[in-house]
């Protein structure tokens, strides 16, 4: 896949937009040939934003299969690729109002010529447009995304749709009081790596102001540009300059909540990096796993005292749906009964207690478009409200009690809490290496595996290995270890040329996001031991 050499760029992977990797499926729209008509209302729609998704993209030369992309493409010819771009100007002036432009990116698939539309969600909503470009035609008409379609916004719908008018979330307003300096071409560049988008490698060459405008976390005219908030909270080392208590408390009560001690780590940064750090330290530092043995078969079970699949929901929807506006920050509470998530203020005034207890809550619209969006593109969050069945499922999945949500009348709260499962074992891990198993009987079990490796740190990879799947940033972090050392990767290229480990992702070894498992092998050795 390339793209035309003088176009725009998108911030996400080509990849994403035709198979919905990190895109929700009724954010993507696909054209098999140029139909202005269609195409005009499904930007209005997208620009409308109705539920504070964050817009979305149309693909042209795209044909469509209930909802999916056919591939390879059909294409458009390279002669209409200008002409469609100058025919979308137009109508951005004289078709739709308040006056809009998406941005588009023609790009080659397969060796197809394919236009590739992004439209986020406008500051001056609400958008009507044109029903019919037909000269004697002139009605105009508000459109909105419905489920994976476009439609006409009628009644109940278009009542609420004006009352947002020129409402605009507060992750996605411009910030006054920063500059565009205050982005940092570093954090921007990482993140467009991590994404698979090509604009990262144009971040080099170009201004500030230039790669924020093409990432929409810069706006306004030439002479007077500003950032927005959800570019400060992502790419500014910094957030809480402008966002005070921008921060995840991870608060430990070794003899409970009423006891006299606690020990507090802050997290404070970008909000990706927080995120993934406080989680990283929540596992390494105070998730255990038991053994239980039964007497009437060989199979032991595994149960976690917290199952980290639901902290890591808890956590990173609180980090999707705080309000950077409320100076409180996100605070984890740990003791050897419980944790708690709690963030601020609580849930769209359309989520009921009941239905979010019973995991079918659906929000009408989203309190940050544009955090969920980044988050989505990261691989950290799913959205759509798939948080709470998560942490549901993976409570049920270790055998402990249904999670406890809450929040007060007036939604100035949200509190998620998970019981400790009664059998685990909890407490801050005083060993990393050893977490659940026990420092006595993981030094015995690293003793024999070193023997049978030949190596006492490829040992402790294995152990790490046995309770779940990690990076080598992981490894070396649960090895006490800040960076990854040369002798680590030594190690990790033995055991995977032995076939005791394997990669996640085997056909792309240098991704970001490879991390490493035990194989068939890895596990009998273990169960050897």
């Amino acid at each position: 896949m390339r793209k035309h050499s003088n176009s725009l760029k998108l911030p996400i992977s080509l990849q994403d937009v035709l198979r919905g990797k990190s895109v929700e499926w009724e954010r993507l729209e696909y054209k098999e040939g140029w139909n202005p008509e269609a195409v005009l209302h499904s930007i209005c729609a997208f620009a409308n934003d109705f539920h504070n998704l964050g817009g979305g993209y149309i693909a042209i030369g795209v044909a469509d299969d209930k909802g999916r992309p056919v591939l390879p493409p059909a294409g458009i010819s390279p002669a209409q690729l200008d002409a469609i771009q100058k025919e979308l100007l137009n109508l951005g002036h004289s078709a739709i109002q308040p006056m809009y432009h998406p941005l588009s990116a023609p790009c080659e698939v397969d060796g197809q010529w394919i236009l590739v539309l992004w439209v986020p969600g406008g500051e001056t909503r609400p958008y009507k447009a044109k029903v019919s470009l037909s000269k004697d035609k002139h009605d105009w008409a508000y459109y909105i995304r419905k489920q994976s379609s476009t439609v006409v916004a009628k009644g109940g719908d278009e009542q609420e749709l004006i009352g947002l008018a020129a409402t605009v979330p507060f992750d996605d307003r411009y910030n006054q009081r920063a500059s565009v300096d205050a982005l940092s071409p570093r954090l921007i560049e990482t993140f467009l790596q991590e994404v698979g988008s090509d604009l990262a490698a144009d971040v080099p060459s170009l201004t500030p102001e230039a790669i924020g405008r093409q990432m929409n976390i810069v706006g306004g005219p030439s002479e007077f540009v500003f950032p927005k908030n959800v570019g400060l909270l992502f790419f500014n080392e910094n957030p809480r300059e402008f966002f005070p208590a921008t921060q995840i408390d991870v608060v430990w009560f070794p003899d409970g909540p009423g006891g006299d001690q606690f020990e507090e780590k802050t997290f404070a940064g970008p909000l990706s990096r927080i995120t993934r750090e406080a989680l990283d330290y929540i596992r390494r530092n105070f998730i255990s796993e038991t053994v239980i043995k039964h007497p009437d078969r060989a199979e032991a079970t595994r149960v976690e005292n917290f199952p980290y699949a639901a902290i890591e929901e808890a956590v990173t929807n609180a980090v999707y749906h705080r309000g950077y506006d409320v100076r409180e920050p996100i605070e984890v509470r740990i003791s050897r009964d419980e944790l708690v998530v709690l963030s601020y203020p609580g849930p769209d005034r359309s989520v009921r207690l009941e239905d979010l207890r019973a995991g079918r809550a659906l929000p009408r619209r989203y309190r940050n478009r544009r955090i969920g969006e980044f988050l989505k593109e990261l691989d950290m969050t799913e959205g759509r409200s798939t948080g709470i069945p998560k942490i549901l499922h993976a409570m049920e999945a270790n055998g402990s009690a249904p999670p406890v949500f809450d929040f007060d009348e007036d939604h100035t709260y949200f509190m998620c809490s998970l019981s400790a499962h009664p059998s685990a074992s909890t407490g801050q891990a005083t060993d990393n290496v050893y977490s659940g198993i026990g420092s006595r009987l993981g030094s015995r079990l690293e003793s024999r595996l070193e023997s049978r490796l030949e190596s006492r740190l490829a040992a402790k990879v294995v152990i790490i290995l046995s309770r779940k799947e990690e990076g080598k940033a992981s490894l070396a972090g649960h090895l006490g270890h800040k960076t990854v050392s040369g002798e680590l990767h030594k190690q990790v290229r033995r055991l995977l040329d032995a076939d005791y480990i394997e990669m996640t992702i085997p056909d792309k070894p240098r991704s970001s996001k490879q991390k490493y498992r035990l194989t068939d092998k890895g596990k009998k050795v273990l169960e050897e031991e």
